[in-house]
């Protein structure tokens, strides 16, 4: 009964007590220090990649692509922290590398990157740099390129992807191209602004005024218009010249030939069906004429009706032109297009 009749202990109203287990403190003060570390380490990186971007914009002030060697293409492009894009051309400018490629991809890259570093939209979230071969060897090396040129996007986080490699060989490396490129991976609209060329127009005046000056001196005799023979060369000079992708090389500007910086091998012929060099087109186009004479020498030895001892020789020589040229156009067809079972005599 006493027991049961004593006053019982209550806690006041509006208080709670926590009690802390026993060797908490430590873990407590560990957390706390862990906290203030990952502050103070993203403290660092914060001012760390404003001395990159700092240091990149100074370099763009100065020069719309900056070269680079080992040591800035790892600190700046490969280590992070890096909240830009970089588009790097790994080249071979240097004489003793004979890259005429090189060259002109070069002059197409300096108008992309004057485009965007005098535009109004230019920012620091985009940036142009080059590697050259002899400058960052170590740098083809830890990225397995054995040719140049290659245009490359490192996008701010993660690896390039196999699209951030421009596909040259295909597409051309016209400045136009290039922007195009640029806009698809990093959503940055790059309007190139070329400078004035005036040699088309110079040229064709030069043509009008020539062509002009002759039809003036042949004025009382101009029977030289209704010759078929000479309408019938420029005709097939036109046609030679389609034919033969002129019209592709104008419109993609592809390189005039390839060669490999490692071994010094040129490659004439493009070892795609996609795409081809400026000297294909070329050999294409005598092929394709000597093709023609030698049906028109054909043509003329079985209408003439002269000697028959040179008609017949008209003839061999005709039949030999359009043979043997013809086997090797068949065969550069066969080795752009790979599993074509046909070949003739040249494989």
């Amino acid at each position: 009964m006493g027991a049961r009749g004593a006053p019982s202990r209550r806690r006041p109203a509006g208080r709670r007590l926590w009690y802390l287990p026993t060797g908490s403190f430590p873990f407590l003060l560990l957390l706390l220090l862990l906290c203030i570390q990952l502050g103070g380490g993203q403290k660092k990186k914060e001012n760390l990649l404003a001395e990159k971007v700092e240091q990149l914009m100074d370099w763009s002030s100065r020069r719309s692509i900056f070269r680079m060697n080992g040591d800035k293409f790892r600190k700046f492009i490969k280590a992070p922290p890096r909240n830009y894009s970089m588009v790097v051309m790994f080249t071979a400018l240097q004489p003793q590398r004979q890259c005429s490629v090189c060259r002109q991809a070069n002059e197409e890259y300096q108008i992309l990157a004057n485009s965007w570093r005098y535009s109004s939209a230019f920012c620091n979230k985009l940036f142009f740099s080059m590697v050259d071969y002899d400058e960052g060897t170590d740098v083809f090396q830890q990225l397995n390129m054995n040719s140049a040129p290659t245009f490359m996007h490192f996008p701010p986080k993660g690896r390039p992807k196999r699209a951030d490699t421009f596909d040259l060989q295909r597409i051309g490396f016209a400045a136009e191209q290039l922007a195009k490129w640029i806009a698809d991976r990093t959503d940055v609209h790059v309007r190139v602004f070329r400078p004035p060329n005036y040699s088309g127009t110079i040229a064709l005046a030069l043509l009008v005024s020539l062509v002009g000056g002759l039809l003036y001196l042949r004025r009382n005799n101009l029977e030289f218009i209704y010759n078929k023979t000479g309408w019938a060369m420029v005709s097939l000079c036109i046609v030679f010249a389609m034919t033969s992708g002129q019209m592709w090389n104008h419109i993609r500007g592809p390189p005039y030939a390839h060669k490999n910086p490692h071994n010094g091998q040129v490659s004439y012929i493009h070892g795609s069906s996609q795409a081809q060099f400026v000297a294909e087109s070329h050999i294409i186009l005598v092929l394709n004429a000597a093709i023609t004479m030698g049906m028109v020498l054909l043509n003329e030895a079985a209408t003439s009706k002269g000697d028959v001892g040179k008609r017949r020789i008209i003839c061999l020589v005709g039949l030999g032109l359009v043979v043997f040229f013809f086997s090797f156009l068949l065969s550069i067809f066969r080795s752009k297009y790979h599993g074509y079972p046909y070949s003739f005599l040249i494989k």
